[in-house]
């Protein structure tokens, strides 16, 4: 774990203790956020853990593959904080980053994630902040995910206090081509050649025709299947 001497340093490169007065009390708060971010990241695991149990005792179907948590790196906060604009505090990280806990959840099709993300609407303990559509509206490098700000209530001494999380929400094969992307990246320092780019925009259109693919067997075998049972398709 960072120091606080550490973390002073970091302050002082990056120039942030010229625009705030009581530094040390503010890295001193600033020291607790990734305990109390952690506690919210695991109320909220617990809620989907609980949620894709019940799908599963429920239709013999979940539609959540699998979920991946992260906590932003000290760091990273600081120089977020930095390249935003605003002063350094434990307030400013608290309102103006929003991804300092971060969950990765992915599903099998494209309609899960949107359902997913009306059952998280719908719900008094989760409070969806934003929604940022990179699947109807993809990034220019062919990025797709739905991200959403969310918050969670944590029970605490001095009462409840609601803490942001970052979800993205993600297919098979849209996590697979952003797996690959990074590590393509980090390989060529961010600086990828025009023909590579072009590759993997490339690349993103097949993902996506391959969610679109599976989606619509998806939606033949529900067919065939409720033909035989004489049962109601799903929509």
């Amino acid at each position: 774990m960072i120091t606080l001497e550490q973390l002073q340093v970091r302050v002082q490169d990056l120039g942030l203790d010229k625009l705030s007065g009581d530094v040390t009390r503010q890295l001193e708060e600033f020291k607790k956020m990734p305990a109390l971010y952690r506690l919210a990241l695991n109320e909220l695991e617990n809620k989907i853990e609980t949620l894709k149990t019940e799908w599963k005792m429920r239709n013999g179907y979940s539609p959540i593959e699998h979920i991946k948590c992260r906590i932003k790196e000290p760091a990273s906060i600081l120089e977020k904080i930095k390249r935003k604009g605003h002063e350094f505090s434990y307030e400013n990280m608290e309102n103006y980053i929003h991804d300092i806990a971060g969950m990765r959840i992915v599903c099998a099709f494209v309609k899960d994630i949107y359902q997913l993300a009306d059952h998280f609407a719908g719900r008094e303990d989760i409070r969806v902040i934003e929604v940022k559509d990179y699947i109807a509206h993809p990034k220019p490098n062919g990025y797709q995910s739905l991200h959403l700000i969310v918050a969670v209530p944590l029970i605490l001494l001095e009462g409840t206090r609601w803490v942001k999380a970052e979800i993205q929400l993600r297919t098979l094969a849209m996590d697979f081509w952003a797996s690959m992307e990074h590590i393509l990246y980090y390989k060529y320092d961010s600086q990828l050649p025009p023909h590579v780019a072009d590759e993997l925009k490339s690349a993103a259109r097949a993902a996506d025709e391959l969610d679109q693919k599976m989606l619509r067997l998806r939606k033949e075998i529900l067919e065939l299947t409720a033909s035989e049972v004489d049962l109601p398709v799903e929509p």
